[in-house]
């Protein structure tokens, strides 16, 4: 429990006094955000906000992560580091597009297939890592089954279970680069995912088989490896987003940027994944999912007939064409988010329960 305190409050003060810094370097740098001019016009002020801004809580959660485990006397887990790993070679790839979009003043930042080529490389080798190294339990990272409030149906095989898991990676990732449209939307969404992993791990850790001998009733326990360090890393990230998110709210400071979208996106499938909690996260991330159907309905329609279902997609959008201010998106989406996120952490309750 300590380490979960620790880590998320080391996270928080990190990127609270560190991000004005961050700020600063790339306003000198003259790293701004570009603006589209078919969005609403009410974006166009933001026009030179500084971007990137995903740097700043991704070093502090790899810092709070170090510090946690250096105050409380405890090592790092394999499962621990494979999620860290995710989150920053994720961030890397978006570290690359923000970089050619400002530096290079190429709008469209890496070409598709390079930004592909690079999420399927990192997302590949989490995979591939994710399966092996089993402990002296032989539980590994994650399972070759798939997963809801816990492992459930066959054994799908290492090769599909490398393609599932990268369509997870890709889907979340991209899922919360699309929701990344208004000052906060996406971070503070993100941060409210993580609370819930956050408690998921906590629980899991306490009912965990690997103490069943400690439960009053070993034969509930819960299969999944290191759960507590998992928590850590979500209570890290979580903090990090939080101290983040002072700077990043209306009217924001700064911008994340591909970098922490992406980054963001590879850390919440990586964790589903190695919390055995794989399709649950379409209901903690519901607001991800939401926004992405509304991008993939608009396409879908506007190729089948020439028409188009929404103002403008992502769905944020919408909104902000039919009238409703930034802010008053921003509170009502997250909103929505925190009810995904009682949902689902009330249903993972209850399925334990139920046993």
């Amino acid at each position: 429990m300590n380490q979960i305190l620790f880590a998320g409050a080391i996270g928080l003060f990190l990127t609270l006094g560190g991000t004005p810094l961050l700020i600063k370097l790339l306003a000198r740098k003259g790293y701004g955000q570009f603006i589209r001019d078919d969005g609403p016009r009410g974006h166009h002020g933001k026009r030179g906000t500084p971007t990137m801004g995903g740097i700043a809580f991704i070093l502090a959660t790899l810092a709070a992560y170090v510090l946690t485990k250096v105050i409380t006397g405890e090592g790092p887990t394999f499962p621990g580091v494979l999620v860290l790993f995710l989150m920053a070679g994720m961030g890397v790839v978006g570290f690359l597009d923000d970089y050619i979009k400002i530096v290079k003043r190429r709008s469209l930042g890496l070409r598709a297939g390079a930004k592909m080529a690079g999420q399927l490389v990192v997302g590949s080798l989490f995979a591939v890592l994710a399966i092996r190294f089993a402990d002296d339990r032989g539980q590994t990272p994650a399972s070759l089954k798939l997963s809801f409030l816990s492992d459930f149906g066959w054994t799908i095989g290492p090769v599909l279970f490398v393609v599932w898991a990268l369509f997870m990676i890709l889907a979340m990732s991209n899922g919360v680069n699309l929701t990344d449209g208004l000052d906060g939307l996406a971070t503070g969404a993100s941060a409210m995912v993580l609370g819930g992993y956050t408690f998921i791990g906590l629980w899991q850790f306490q009912n965990s088989c690997a103490n069943a001998m400690n439960l009053t009733d070993p034969g509930s326990c819960i299969e999944v490896r290191d759960p507590l360090d998992l928590a850590v890393v979500a209570s890290a990230l979580m903090g990090s987003c939080i101290g983040f998110l002072w700077w990043n709210t209306s009217p924001a400071k700064i911008f994340m940027g591909d970098t922490g979208s992406l980054a963001l996106g590879g850390a919440l499938a990586g964790l589903a994944i190695c919390s055995r909690t794989q399709l649950l996260l379409v209901l903690l991330g519901g607001l991800f999912v939401l926004i992405t159907l509304s991008v993939v309905i608009q396409v879908g329609s506007f190729r089948l007939t020439g028409k188009r279902v929404f103002k403008m997609a992502p769905l944020q959008h919408h909104f902000e064409l039919k009238g409703w201010s930034e802010v008053l998106v921003v509170v009502r989406f997250w909103t929505i988010q925190g009810i995904c996120v009682i949902v689902g952490v009330g249903l993972f309750y209850a399925g334990w329960a139920a046993g």
